[in-house]
């Protein structure tokens, strides 16, 4: 009986230990890292005005889930004339592919961004 009552109380503790774990891809996000080097031709304000086109797209698009950014400091010199970095969050790839590079405010952003980008760099990738 005994052998009985620890084999159940072991299953149960099993069980309950499994069902609160949380799903490993349920807590896993998307970055989306994208990196500037305008042109020198831009002005500040050019490159002020793309910045806020960019940091914008939070508010019109509801999949993007976070949103950071900033200009390169670092003492390295590595940069190869990438200055600005903009880190977008999103759930899943479904939302960045067809639902955030679809967007029209998405599209309406490149054509501010056109004139003023030399280059682009971009990194993807789930959090680990």
């Amino acid at each position: 009986m005994k052998n009985i009552f620890f084999s159940l109380l072991a299953f149960l503790s099993l069980s309950v230990a499994t069902a609160q774990k949380p799903n490993k891809n349920s807590k896993k996000l998307l970055r989306h890292v994208v990196i500037f080097k305008y042109k020198e031709s831009s002005s500040p304000e050019d490159i002020k005005k793309v910045t806020e086109s960019f940091v914008g797209l939070k508010k019109q698009i509801s999949v993007v889930k976070d949103f950071e950014w900033g200009v390169n400091k670092s003492p390295e010199h590595f940069d190869q004339g990438f200055t600005h970095c903009y880190v977008l969050t999103f759930a899943n790839e479904k939302d960045r592919d067809e639902v955030y590079q679809k967007h029209p405010a998405h599209k309406a952003f490149q054509e501010v961004l056109k004139p003023h980008m030399d280059k682009v760099f971009v990194v993807d990738y789930w959090v680990e």
